[in-house]
C-alpha cells in the first residue's frame, strides 16, 4: 500500500468527521465571507487542530481566497494546511557511517511507547542498521517483559536490567553493549512518566546526562511518542517533555483510531516540533515516516462536496 493510501486509511475516522461537517459548510453554493470562515473555524478546532494553528489556516484562507477565487475551498483548505505542515515532514534518518546514534525514547504510561520502539527497531534493521534496545523502564517488570518479547520479534539486540535498576545505569549498560556488540542504533526505553511528576522528569534528565558523559552529543535523538486519541492533552504533554528532555521529535501513535487526527498539526505549530512518525495499526510494519503532503491529502481525499 502506498503511503497515501496509509494514510487514507488511518485518517478515515478524522477525515468522515471533518468531511461531513464540510460537506454541510461549504457543498451549499455560500460564498466565503465572515460568517462561513467562523463556522470553519468550528470545525477545524473540533479536528483537534488548535487554535492557534485553526486561526492560521483560516487567515491563509482568506489571502488566498483573494488572490484565487476561481479555486475550489476545499482545495484551498488542503492548500494552506500542507503549508502549516510543510517544515514538519523531515524524517529520522540513522546512518551508518555515523557511528553509533542514540535515540531516547519517552512518553506517558499506554501512548504505545514500547510498541512504537519494537516497530522503529524492525524498520531500521529492515534498513541494514544493527539495532540494540535498552530497557531503562526498570519500574515495572512486565514493561521489560513486552519489550523483550518486540526486540525479538525485530530481532534486535536487547540490555535488561533488574526491576528497580537504576534507569540511568540502564542507558549506561546499553550504551556500552552497543559499542561493543557493533551496532550503530541504540533505542532507549524510559518509563511511562507522568508529566506532572518533576522527580520523574528529573530521572529522565538524568538519563540524557549519563549519555552524553559517556557519548558527546548523545542522545541524538529524543523521540516523545503521544497518544493521537488524547487530543489537546498530547499537547500540554509535549510542551512538559520538551521542557525536560529536549525533544526533538515527535511519534503520534494510534492515528487510525480517532476522529481528531489534526492534533499532529497542532503539536507541530505550536511547539516547532516535527512529526517523525506514525503509528497506523499494530502490526510490526505500521509505524510509516510522516510525510506532510499524504497527510493533507488524505484528510480530503474523496471530499466530494456535490454529493
Amino acid at each position: 500500500m502506498s503511503l497515501l493510501g496509509t494514510f487514507s486509511r488511518a485518517l478515515s475516522r478524522t477525515r468522515e468527521n471533518l468531511g461531513g461537517r464540510l460537506r454541510q459548510l461549504l457543498g451549499t453554493g455560500r460564498v466565503l465571507d465572515r460568517a462561513l470562515l467562523e463556522e470553519l473555524e468550528e470545525i477545524l478546532l473540533a479536528a483537534d487542530l488548535g487554535v492557534g494553528t485553526t486561526e492560521a489556516v483560516v487567515e491563509r484562507l482568506r489571502l488566498a481566497a483573494r488572490n484565487d477565487a476561481g479555486t475550489p475551498l476545499v482545495e484551498l483548505i488542503e492548500a494552506q494546511i500542507l503549508a502549516e505542515m510543510r517544515a514538519g515532514a523531515a524524517t529520522m534518518a540513522v546512518p551508518v557511517d555515523e557511528g553509533l546514534r542514540v535515540i531516547l525514547v519517552v512518553g506517558v504510561n499506554g501512548a504505545g511507547k514500547t510498541t512504537t520502539i519494537g516497530k522503529l527497531a524492525h524498520r531500521l534493521r529492515g534498513e541494514g542498521h544493527k539495532v540494540l534496545i535498552a530497557a531503562a523502564d526498570t519500574f515495572r517488570a512486565a514493561a521489560i517483559e513486552q519489550l523483550e518479547t518486540w526486540a525479538k520479534r525485530a530481532q534486535a539486540e536487547f540490555v535488561r536490567s533488574v526491576p528497580g535498576a537504576d534507569p540511568a545505569s540502564v542507558a549506561f549498560d546499553g550504551l556500552s553493549a552497543a559499542r561493543a556488540r557493533g551496532c550503530d542504533t541504540l533505542l532507549v526505553d524510559t518509563a511511562g512518566r507522568l508529566q506532572n511528576k518533576r522527580n520523574l522528569m528529573q530521572e529522565l534528565e538524568k538519563m540524557s546526562r549519563v549519555l552524553s558523559r559517556q557519548l558527546p552529543g548523545a542522545p541524538h535523538e529524543v523521540l516523545l511518542v503521544l497518544d493521537g486519541t488524547t487530543g489537546q492533552n498530547a499537547l500540554s504533554q509535549a510542551r512538559l517533555f520538551t521542557d525536560a528532555t529536549g525533544v526533538n521529535g515527535l511519534v503520534i501513535t494510534k492515528l487510525d483510531g480517532t476522529a481528531r487526527g489534526g492534533i499532529a498539526l497542532a503539536i507541530h505549530r505550536e511547539l516547532g516540533i516535527p512529526v517523525r512518525w506514525v503509528g497506523v495499526g499494530e502490526g510490526l510494519d505500521d509505524l510509516q515516516p510522516f510525510d506532510a503532503g499524504a497527510y493533507a491529502r488524505a484528510l480530503f481525499e474523496e471530499l466530494d462536496l456535490d454529493a
